[in-house]
C-alpha cells in the first residue's frame, strides 16, 4: 500500500515518533511519500477562530494532498485527522467555496489517524508479528 504521511507538527515536536511510524510503516510492507507541498492543516488558525486565515492553509493542505498518488494518509495525531475530516469542510463551506468543500471531504475520507491505520485498515492485531 502506498501510504502518504501527514505532518508538520510531529515533525517539529517529537520527530522520533514520526521517524518510528514511518519505520513501522516500511517494515509492514508499506511505501511511505510525503507530499511535498504540504504545510500545517490549518488546525491551529481553525481551533483559535480564525477561519478566514485558515482558508489558504486548509486549500494548499488539499492541493498538496491531491497532487500526491497515494491509497490512505495517516497523521499520528488524531486531533490533525479530526481537523482533515471535519473542519476542512466546515471552513471551505464558510468561505462559500463548495469545490473546496468537496475536495476536502475527498482528501479526509482518505485521512486516518495511526492506530486507526493500523487496526482498522491494514488489520495489525498484533504488534509484535
Amino acid at each position: 500500500m502506498r501510504i502518504a504521511f501527514a505532518t508538520c507538527i510531529v515533525d517539529a515536536m517529537l520527530p522520533r515518533a514520526a521517524q518510528a511510524t514511518v519505520s513501522m510503516l516500511e517494515r509492514l510492507g508499506h511505501e511511505v511519500v510525503f507530499p511535498r507541498a504540504q504545510a500545517c492543516c490549518g488546525q491551529l488558525p481553525e481551533n483559535s477562530g480564525y477561519f478566514d486565515d485558515a482558508v489558504p492553509v486548509v486549500a494548499n493542505h488539499v492541493r498538496a494532498f491531491e497532487a500526491e498518488e497515494y491509497d490512505v494518509a495517516v497523521a499520528p495525531s488524531g486531533s490533525c485527522v479530526a481537523s482533515v475530516q471535519h473542519e476542512h469542510p466546515m471552513i471551505a463551506r464558510r468561505a462559500g467555496d463548495t469545490a473546496l468543500e468537496e475536495r476536502a471531504v475527498a482528501v479526509g475520507k482518505k485521512t486516518c489517524e495511526l492506530s486507526e491505520l493500523l487496526v482498522d485498515v491494514l488489520g495489525v492485531t498484533n504488534v509484535r508479528e
